[in-house]
């Protein structure tokens, strides 16, 4: 909720954070809501309508007048380019769309003036879908898909599925699907829904991750959200345990070993912005954002990009032969990926 939430200040201090902890890609969506208001108060659309979006002559910070919803949008991604950060831009969260407020018609609106306005940005990757089936509202999704590749074909794009399920599962074969992503979710063994999926990978992400490496043709893959660390086990009964930095670092490991070409790492407060001003927060968070940036695993993803890119990146594969007897179950599977003179 970084668009939403943060006043220019606050954004500054997260991205900044982010920097220093060696992170390249912040995931943020633009619409979490429909109608959607920022911390200044600001509306994104016209009537809560996709199709037309809120924008004010100018620009100039100090001028409410002037500094509109999609100003600020503009702000914090300028600021995250000058840092050497990625946006990966969700356009509109998947509840909205799964609750009838964004048409086919509204959506290639939408995705047009998205993709006309930051197409000459350098640090955009589209992340079409929200949490969500591609079959629910398959056409929007499409829609979505297509239009930001014709406008903008120059920036990355993929889709970001429901938990225990992946991109592949519907848009393998779409043109506009530049690389796969994967929601392995946050529920532990017991408490699986993959049963009522298409697959029953459950909170193995290597599995996940396994077959869209065999798909043709190949695409890279990554998990777009595993478990996070501070957020309940199963996510909605908050006198759960809580996953941990230990397991955040795992479900790291285990995917790019597996063939990722990357991790998303995620943090309960940091996620829904936990602010002073809240009226209540979503899955037991009552830590302040502004605090739980410092939380362990946040620090620690940067070793596990350190050790991938300390020898050539694009050599390297998956390898299971190299883990000698057993690889084990569950929680104590080993895993293991080499390239030509190296092996990990």
């Amino acid at each position: 909720l970084l668009f939403n939430k943060l006043k220019r200040e606050e954004a500054e201090t997260y991205l900044e954070d982010r920097r220093q902890k060696g992170f390249n890609v912040i995931q943020v969506m633009v619409l979490h809501q429909v109608p959607s208001v920022n911390v200044y108060g600001d509306s994104a659309l016209i009537h809560a309508n996709v199709a037309r979006p809120l924008t004010t002559p100018g620009n100039t910070a100090t001028d409410a007048a002037q500094y509109d919803f999609w100003d600020h949008v503009d702000y914090i991604v300028d600021l995250a380019a000058k840092k050497g950060l990625y946006m990966g831009l969700v356009p509109v969260w998947g509840t909205n769309v799964k609750g009838g407020k964004v048409s086919v018609s509204q959506a290639k609106a939408y995705a047009t003036f998205l993709a006309e306005r930051y197409k000459n940005r350098p640090n955009i990757i589209w992340l079409n879908g929200g949490d969500i089936a591609g079959s629910d509202s398959m056409q929007v999704w499409k829609t979505i898909g297509a239009t930001l590749k014709a406008v903008d074909p120059n920036h990355l794009e993929t889709y970001h599925p429901r938990g225990r399920t992946q991109s592949s599962d519907w848009f393998h074969q779409e043109k506009w699907l530049d690389f796969n992503m994967y929601q392995s979710g946050h529920q532990r063994y017991e408490q699986d829904t993959s049963r009522k999926e298409k697959n029953h990978y459950g909170p193995d992400n290597w599995k996940y991750q396994q077959a869209d490496y065999a798909l043709k043709p190949a695409k890279p893959s990554i998990d777009g959200e595993p478990s996070y660390e501070g957020i309940p086990q199963g996510l909605h009964d908050i006198k759960q345990p809580r996953w941990t930095d230990a397991d955040v670092r795992r479900y790291g490991y285990w995917s790019v070993f597996a063939g990722a070409f990357g991790y998303t790492y995620g943090q309960n407060s940091v996620m829904q912005m936990h602010s002073s001003f809240d009226k209540g927060s979503a899955y037991g968070s009552s830590e302040l954002w502004s605090s739980a940036i410092n939380a362990p695993g946040a620090a620690q993803m940067q070793y596990l990009k350190q050790l991938m890119l300390s020898r050539p990146y694009f050599e390297r594969v998956p390898d299971q032969s190299l883990v000698a007897g057993a690889v084990g179950e569950k929680y104590d599977r080993l895993a293991a990926t080499r390239g030509k003179n190296y092996a990990f």
